[in-house]
């Protein structure tokens, strides 16, 4: 089939299954946007911003687990994007992401809107192109798709020059891909899997530490099976919430910086770790040398290069998950003793008792604690939950009753503000039917306001919460903390009239003060299907605890501030 290098990016979209695209047009993506309107296989949702698009995208691909696809001119259009990839392949979200480029004989000139996008992107993409002719175009988009979505996921990017998009060629996709120095490795060694059964029948203090992986690999029952073969503890990273429901007898909460105090101390006095896709980032590890020092530690990741990347791994398993998982389980299935567990579980109960997540709650003043809990008692497992960075994001990870994997959309590895408002849409793309609530800050939302309008546009009601305290919290937190009160360019005070300003977007705007007017104004926004945002005004001076100051052991929490 002879096509034109644009018309091959459609026909390859469609051969992929993919149903919506994000994307912003420009000079040098022209040929392929035109190749757009003519086509009907799948949805474009033209965002305001190209940083927007790639967190569309990404929120597709978090809420649906299918490969995300944004589509971006080149220069300006390209770098306002990397916000948006780089968050993705901090999280190993698969996407496909494609970029107009200047034609091939103006690359190296400084033409306008060139710029070096495959440079750009290299470090913070799972594989780049830089298509150079015709003829590898069919073969670079199915390598892109298999890439992202194969192995530990990523995103992936594809350079486009704009004469390649309109050069004619054979159109041979291929079935399948093979290559030779990508193999990722899905089966676990079986040999160090029975020693890790061992190990595991031996300790008298195991720990189940589930991290991103989990939620890539698809791994939740078999995680649920696990735990009711051996009822070990559980503790779950910020990405793996949801893993394990909310209400779970074995889960202890999350663990790290904002971590639960029994999931915390857990961690500290376990004997034996069983990490299961994560990567102990810092702020799950605290103080290096103070982290499980009691305890061998079992990884088991697809993913080689983060084996012993921060800690020396006792028991590496290079695998998927899952599979790893299945095995596991038939071996612990023959001679496991629960009892052997039973005093650490006393333990951690008596811990969980100690001093259990918690806030204090007030008549007067909106908590946002209490702000998230009822949004769960609300909408609970109808709900898909977005967010922004910063302390609501921390309150949302803690306070909402998640319940399944994939329900919890949030920049983790990056920290990205300005990510909830179009993940949100993103989501709502991926399931239609359900709630996509996106929780913010008055500081993160102004980063990606413009959304609003696509939101209206393309007829997708993502509900905004927005936790207003006047300040950017979490900074304004640690200067509480940390700096003696001095709140250096943390004050927000001076904010615009957020109820004006969704309605100028036509969608509905509400101001809360109280309890009463926050569960009224929320089913309001659910019954009135637009674009929609609460102003929500808690307590400008609320914090976000337990914490772990930065550089210390995940044992020695701040359970409240005292000045």
């Amino acid at each position: 089939m002879q096509l034109n290098g644009s018309e091959m990016v459609i026909h390859a979209l469609k051969n992929e299954g993919v149903k919506v695209v994000f994307g912003y047009p420009g000079g040098a993506a022209l040929n392929i946007y035109d190749e757009i309107y003519k086509q009907n296989f799948f949805e474009h949702i033209l965002t305001r911003h190209e940083q927007a698009a790639i967190h569309a995208a990404d929120g597709y691909a978090r809420a649906s687990g299918e490969v995300g696809v944004a589509i971006v001119t080149s220069g300006p259009g390209f770098t306002n994007a990397v916000t948006g990839i780089a968050t993705a392949y901090m999280d190993s979200i698969p996407l496909v992401i494609i970029s107009g480029q200047v034609p091939t004989s103006l690359i190296g000139t400084d033409a306008f809107q060139e710029i070096d996008a495959v440079g750009i992107s290299r470090p913070c993409t799972k594989h780049n192109f830089l298509v150079k002719n015709i003829q590898e175009l069919p073969k670079i988009l199915k390598e892109a798709f298999y890439i992202a979505r194969s192995g530990r996921p990523g995103p992936v990017h594809i350079d486009l020059p704009k004469d390649i998009s309109a050069t004619i060629g054979e159109f041979n996709y291929p079935n399948e891909i093979k290559l030779q120095t990508y193999k990722p490795t899905y089966k676990g060694n079986p040999r160090q899997i029975k020693k890790v059964a061992q190990a595991i029948k031996e300790s008298k203090k195991p720990l189940l530490y589930l991290g991103g992986g989990c939620v890539a690999s698809q791994s939740t029952n078999l995680i649920k099976e696990f735990c009711e073969i051996t009822h070990i503890p559980v503790v779950e990273t910020l990405m793996a919430r949801g893993v394990m429901p909310h209400n779970h007898p074995d889960l202890l909460g999350m663990v790290g910086m904002h971590g639960s105090y029994v999931a915390n101390m857990a961690m500290s006095e376990t004997d034996l770790i069983i990490a299961l896709g994560a990567r102990f980032d810092d702020r799950v590890t605290g103080k290096l040398s103070e982290f499980a020092k009691y305890a061998q530690i079992v990884h088991v990741d697809i993913d080689p290069s983060s084996i012993s990347k921060i800690v020396d791994v006792t028991y590496p398993i290079v695998g998927d998950v899952s599979s790893v998982l299945e095995e596991l389980s038939g071996l612990i299935k023959e001679d496991y003793e629960v009892k052997n567990i039973l005093a650490w579980r006393e333990t951690l109960e008596r811990y969980d008792k100690l001093h259990p997540l918690s806030y204090e709650d007030s008549e007067e003043i909106l908590k946002p604690q209490w702000v998230i809990k009822k949004i769960g008692e609300i909408l609970g497992k109808e709900a898909l939950i977005s967010t922004d960075v910063g302390q609501h994001q921390m309150w949302a990870a803690q306070f909402y009753p998640f319940s399944f994997p994939r329900q919890f959309i949030t920049s983790g590895g990056l920290g990205t503000m300005g990510f909830g408002l179009p993940a949100a849409m993103g989501a709502k793309k991926a399931f239609p039917d359900k709630t996509s609530i996106n929780i913010s800050g008055d500081g993160s939302i102004l980063m990606n306001i413009q959304e609003l309008m696509t939101c209206l546009a393309s007829q997708i009601p993502v509900i905004n919460i927005v936790l207003n305290n006047n300040y950017l919290g979490m900074v304004r937190q640690w200067q509480t903390f940390f700096y003696e009160n001095r709140y250096s360019e943390t004050d927000l005070q001076l904010q615009p009239d957020f109820v004006k300003l969704a309605e100028s977007f036509g969608g509905v705007g509400f101001v809360v003060h109280t309890k009463e007017e926050f569960v009224q104004c929320l089913n309001k926004a659910i019954n009135s299907n637009k674009p929609a945002l609460l102003d929500v005004r808690i307590d400008r001076f609320e914090n976000v605890l337990p914490m772990v100051p930065t550089g210390g052991a995940l044992f020695n929490m701040m359970l409240e501030y005292k000045e």
